[in-house]
């Protein structure tokens, strides 16, 4: 494993890609606008990271036909998609079903999803934590999926869902007869969830038992924190730039002691959740995965909200309106602290897996 936690000359090399599309392609009043009309996702966006720049099959193997990259590198996208809140399915489609099929050792869907030609979801409520005991509402009888699953992420524009049952996990097309997705008012309306009903649908067994799914939730969990860093970094980043403009009383807003400690104190915080969330991206697949990604989310989901609670108040009253970006910012850092595991829930699982006792 790499512990070397610093970005390296190709991690940059991306960052600068990604970050210059999104710039052109998805800047915050684009991504207001979009997510107050009738299509929430940037399916044209998606097409361009996932197909064209080939970001879907970063952590595929090249004979697999992805890009032979590593996890690490997938995190650096992350953080460049949570620093643009793009509304796009690259947690769901990228991490979570590719991990899945990676697991499993599923290689056809795995290469058309690592070539942007399909997309995929994992079909789990968003709220679902690896090292629980998976009870699937799904059942499976003569190769028929009937059942429905709730609160699902990135599963609403999607090719393909995965699907756990009682039988193991099964890939299901989403347009198939038998299957239906029903959008929900999402807090997060850059990343919507909706309910999914099975109803004799026909699947294709890709893994039995939890294995591939224990994994894809560890990895989710893992990289998640990358998107929260960028989240969090865009928050301290946009707030210094305002305070440091905005003036009161004669004086720049960002010269008073009282705002440069909260600054400072946050600065810190996105430091330290940087260093948890690269450790974890490089974790990914050793024994010390389950540790790390509890560690980065138990600490990386309260430092994103914070960012996100300060970028609104520092920004006085514009930053309470519909106008500006920072709501766009808190609903994220909000939803993605309850994804894949609360805080709370992470404390508990890393107390238990380094063996400390209860209080």
């Amino acid at each position: 494993m790499n512990t070397d936690l610093l970005y390296d000359e190709v991690d940059e090399e991306l960052r600068s890609s990604v970050r210059g599309l999104l710039a052109a392609r998805s800047p915050w009043s684009a991504v207001l606008a979009r997510v107050e009309g009738p299509e929430p996702y940037d399916t044209k966006l998606w097409a361009t990271l996932a197909g064209e720049m080939g970001l879907a099959g970063l952590a595929v193997p090249e004979d697999l036909g992805g890009a032979g990259a590593s996890w690490r590198q997938v995190a650096v996208v992350l953080e460049e998609l949570g620093a643009a809140v793009a509304p796009v399915p690259y947690l769901g489609s990228a991490v979570l079903a590719t991990a899945a099929l990676l697991s499993a050792g599923e290689t056809e869907l795995l290469g058309r999803l690592a070539s942007g030609e399909r997309s995929a979801a994992l079909a789990l409520p968003f709220s679902t934590a690896f090292g629980t005991t998976l009870s699937p509402t799904v059942s499976v009888v003569d190769g028929a999926l009937s059942g429905t699953v709730t609160s699902v992420a990135d599963a609403v524009t999607v090719d393909v869902l995965l699907v756990p049952t009682t039988e193991g996990l099964y890939a299901v097309d989403a347009a198939a007869d038998g299957v239906s997705r029903t959008p929900l008012s999402s807090l997060d309306m850059t990343r919507q969830v909706c309910d999914i009903a099975f109803s004799g649908a026909s699947g294709k067994a890709v893994a039995h038992g939890e294995g591939a799914v224990e994994v894809a939730l560890t990895t989710g969990a893992a990289l998640l924190a990358s998107e929260q860093v960028g989240l969090a970094q865009w928050c301290l980043d946009t707030t210094v730039d305002y305070l440091k403009n905005r003036y009161q009383f004669g004086r720049q807003v960002g010269s008073f002691q009282a705002l440069k400690h909260r600054l400072a104190d946050l600065w810190t915080r996105v430091a330290q959740a940087r260093a948890v969330a690269r450790y974890a991206a490089a974790s990914i697949g050793t024994d010390d995965a389950r540790i790390a990604a509890a560690l980065a989310q138990s600490y990386c989901s309260e430092t994103a909200v914070l960012a996100a609670e300060e970028c609104v108040q520092l920004h006085g009253g514009i930053g309470f309106t519909w106008e500006h970006a920072a709501h766009l910012y808190l609903k994220r850092a909000k939803s993605s602290a309850i994804a894949l595991g609360t805080p709370d829930r992470h404390r508990s699982t890393l107390a238990n897996l380094v063996n400390l006792p209860p209080a």
